[in-house]
């Protein structure tokens, strides 16, 4: 039900990112560091919707729907808005566009394999490949102007989230083909070219 904490949790994920793009588009250090938290708040919010969905027994076809739906917003939105406002800077937009890509090809191979019945489950690097991701874009919104807002000019802030990103993009690939050779593995039994 979409009134159940699990589904309600997903949903602010979705509803986060209107304000975090207008908070990075206000171009403060300030605005940053409330974006950074913002997100690092909606990234939470993704473990705990599963959490208590689990703990809860509130799974749902719903919930299942939902949850990819509003992690993919969440982060090509962010991906978009640290790119619109040039904050990708020295090559980290193609860390940017590989992690882009490699969520569009989930999707479809997802959406392909649940008309055919068959799930693909989220493995163990998959889960890394996340969290620095996560990790990396919610250093990138934070960058260097709010490090030294917080007396923190020291950090090469925008240097850590460039090299977590690159990380993630790294392991965007080994995921990505992960999942790209078990959906045709699968796709290449549905259509009988197994033998």
């Amino acid at each position: 039900m979409l009134t159940d904490l699990p589904n309600l949790l997903t949903l602010s994920r979705i509803g986060a990112i209107p304000i975090l793009v207008a908070l990075v588009a206000l171009r403060q250090p300030g605005a940053d560091l409330a974006a950074c938290l913002l997100f690092s708040l909606a990234g939470f919010t993704d473990w705990l919707d599963g959490h208590f969905a689990r703990r809860r027994r509130q799974q749902s076809d719903l919930g299942r729907m939902l949850d990819p739906i509003a992690d993919k917003l969440l982060v090509g939105a962010t991906l978009m808005v640290l790119a619109g406002e040039g904050r990708l800077t020295g090559g980290m937009l193609y860390p940017a566009i590989v992690i882009m890509l490699r969520e569009i090809l989930v999707s479809g191979l997802r959406e392909y394999l649940a008309g055919i019945r068959v799930g693909l489950p989220v493995t163990k690097l998959a889960k890394w490949k996340t969290g620095f991701q996560m990790g990396a874009l919610g250093t990138l919104l934070a960058g260097d102007p709010a490090a030294r807002l917080l007396h923190l000019g020291f950090l090469p802030v925008t240097a850590i989230g460039g090299a977590m990103l690159w990380a993630a993009a790294v392991l965007t690939l080994l995921t990505g083909w992960d999942y790209l050779t078990a959906g045709l593995r699968h796709a290449s039994g549905a259509m009988g070219l197994d033998h």
